[in-house]
């Protein structure tokens, strides 16, 4: 290592300064042409953010509207339902509001292009939305009784994929700190999600029936924290942008509003004020959890090591394992 902390070599043999000395220079550091980054940040605005949160809490709100449902307890699944029917109303005007152009967003339902994650998932967003629609009318208003019930199944089978499909779409980009996290980057969503709807539910839902509501909180809470942990241990030093600068704020933030709350929802949880305000500390930290994530892959984005590293690691494995 030299004086001023580059990292060095030597030179090769037979170049040497006048002391018979191997001389010592800077080993190349992966960069782009003159430093700039290799590819684009994402033109997306801050509604994508909060897209993602309301994705997630609208899917998971379906799953544990359905399962209250078939449990019998109707109050939750109710309440359950009505977040649902609020976050999936939500989300496509965020949606909208980011594309601009309201026309995008109709042309986008057009055609189902199985290959594209937003295609997918705007209409995913769209089946969720409708049969929490139908569902909720049958469960507030006594409507469509052939169709309420059918219709509550339908939105919990959607929720699952609508609760996911988000980390998906930002895997499929280029962004290294998203592309590369694409095996636990769902289960970060899902355990965030769960929370989420968890949570949600315990605001609005007596103490005595949100017992479902308060195990999934906590659940999520956990299976969102262990998933972060594994895939920034598995990404190394691309990890780092969730440790610097404004995406390593937010994520402190968020591991801690997440913590606090879900131990004040197991140890206080039957408690109406525990409950209200342990799910309001748990709302909060999956919101700053979506925007760490979103934060991060701009800053790896800007960064061309984060790119070029990888590339080169893949290269490298592709030729000691004798691929061309």
């Amino acid at each position: 290592m030299s004086s001023t902390g580059q990292e060095t070599t030597p030179t090769p043999a037979g170049r040497r300064d006048g002391r018979g000395e191997a001389r010592m220079v800077p080993r190349a550091q992966p960069r782009s042409y003159y430093g700039r980054p290799v590819i684009k940040p994402p033109a997306w605005k801050p509604e994508i953010p909060w897209y993602l949160f309301m994705g997630g809490l609208t899917g998971a709100s379906a799953m544990l509207a359905g399962v209250a449902d078939v449990a019998g307890n109707r109050r939750l699944a109710r309440n359950a339902g009505l977040i649902t029917l609020a976050a999936g109303t939500a989300s496509p005007v965020l949606l909208i509001s980011d594309l601009g152009v309201p026309a995008r967003f109709f042309n986008m339902m057009r055609v189902l292009k199985v290959t594209s994650p937003m295609s997918v998932g705007s209409w995913i967003l769209l089946g969720t939305g409708s049969t929490a629609a139908v569902a909720t009318a049958h469960a507030r208003l006594g409507m469509f009784r052939r169709a309420g019930p059918v219709a509550r199944g339908l939105s919990a089978l959607f929720g699952l994929p609508l609760a996911t499909y988000t980390a998906a779409l930002l895997s499929d980009t280029a962004v290294p700190v998203w592309h590369e996290a694409r095996r636990e980057l769902p289960f970060v969503f899902a355990g965030s999600a769960a929370a989420s709807a968890g949570a949600a539910a315990l605001i609005v839902t007596p103490t005595a029936e949100a017992g479902p509501a308060r195990r999934l909180t906590v659940l999520g809470v956990i299976v969102e924290g262990a998933s972060s942990q594994l895939m920034e241990h598995r990404l190394g030093e691309l990890a780092e942008p969730y440790h610097e600068g404004r995406s390593g704020t937010y994520a402190k933030i968020a591991k801690a509003l997440s913590t606090a709350g879900a131990l004040l929802v197991g140890i206080r949880g039957k408690h109406r004020r525990g409950a209200v305000a342990g799910g309001a500390l748990v709302l909060a930290g999956a919101v700053f959890e979506r925007w760490t994530v979103f934060r991060a892959g701009f800053q790896s984005a800007n960064d061309p090591k984060y790119t070029v590293r990888p590339q080169r690691a893949r290269l490298e494995s592709r030729t000691r394992g004798g691929s061309p």
